[in-house]
């Protein structure tokens, strides 16, 4: 599409906005809510505050979590009438751990375009000011509310390499933390960052084994939104793969692929997740 956006285009578009400082949009952004028919707001009395900042006068209708269905129907519906929609939520990107996927993937069930307005971003922001130097991430979102159901999670990322990044809100930011030590090992690195763009941004890094200390030596260190970031698991080359393979060739010979790599496991101790991957290999190059 051209630089050019216009009311009257049967667009639905997926506008990012700012996670604090309200400087932070793009002049894009700006763009399209100025031209846009109407602008669907998870929270119509956050977004007011951003419009009226940069002078915007907009028609908008809400869509939360809790009627985004049929929020998703209405805007369709919209669409189906000529008119052109821009999708925001409180802050940074819509359907990034916010409401706004069942809006997108109704609208473009229904044939209109979606087209994404990219901008603010708190995991990216976190990631950019953290030190890391892994390229690699996994973002997790918010991890469950239910202690065992949050180890259990947390046990599935044990062996992932890329470094790991997950929202936490303030009231359980320290059992989680707790959690994070003991399952994922505290000698791991972990940032704390808190409030980005805002006037208490905070950036902080330490090993897990000494992450609930830090947050417990200051109350303020506990206070806002948190984006965590965690070092993966070290990338330890696989010194058993001849071992795996010699045992793999004789198994697969004999037996389904199945079988096979399930015995495989019990003979080498190794991991069923590299053993299948490996036997598959195999097989394809037999």
């Amino acid at each position: 599409m051209g630089t050019e956006i216009r009311a009257g285009t049967a667009t639905l578009y997926v506008v990012a906005t700012p996670i604090g400082n309200l400087s932070d949009i793009t002049l894009r952004a700006l763009e399209v809510l100025r031209a846009v028919d109407v602008i669907a707001a998870e929270d119509t009395r956050m977004t007011a505050r951003l419009l009226d900042r940069h002078g915007i006068a907009g028609k908008m209708v809400a869509v939360h979590e809790h009627n985004e269905r049929a929020s998703a129907e209405r805007i369709a519906g919209l669409l189906a009438e000529g008119k052109s929609v821009a999708l925001v939520s409180d802050a940074g990107t819509p359907a990034i751990s916010d409401p706004g996927a069942c809006v997108v993937a109704a609208v473009r069930a229904a044939g209109y375009p979606v087209v994404p307005v990219p901008g603010p971003s708190a995991v990216v922001a976190a990631l950019s000011a953290s030190g890391f130097e892994n390229s690699r991430f996994l973002f997790c979102g918010f991890l469950p509310a239910r202690a065992a159901e949050r180890r259990g999670v947390l046990a599935d990322l044990v062996a992932q390499t890329a470094t790991l990044v997950f929202y936490e809100a303030p009231h359980r930011v320290v059992e989680c933390v707790a959690d994070l030590c003991v399952i994922l090992g505290g000698e791991r690195d972990i940032v704390f960052a808190r409030e980005l763009t805002k006037i208490h941004e905070t950036i902080h890094r330490c090993q897990l084994a000494e992450a609930v200390s830090w947050l417990e030596a200051d109350d303020n260190h506990r206070r806002g939104e948190f984006v965590l970031l965690v070092a993966g698991a070290p990338d330890v080359p696989n010194t058993d793969a001849v071992d795996f393979d010699n045992t793999l060739k004789i198994l697969l010979a004999e037996l389904p692929l199945k079988q096979a790599v399930a015995l495989a496991v019990k003979l080498t101790g190794g991991s069923r997740n590299v053993i299948y991957e490996r036997a598959l290999a195999l097989k394809a190059e037999a």
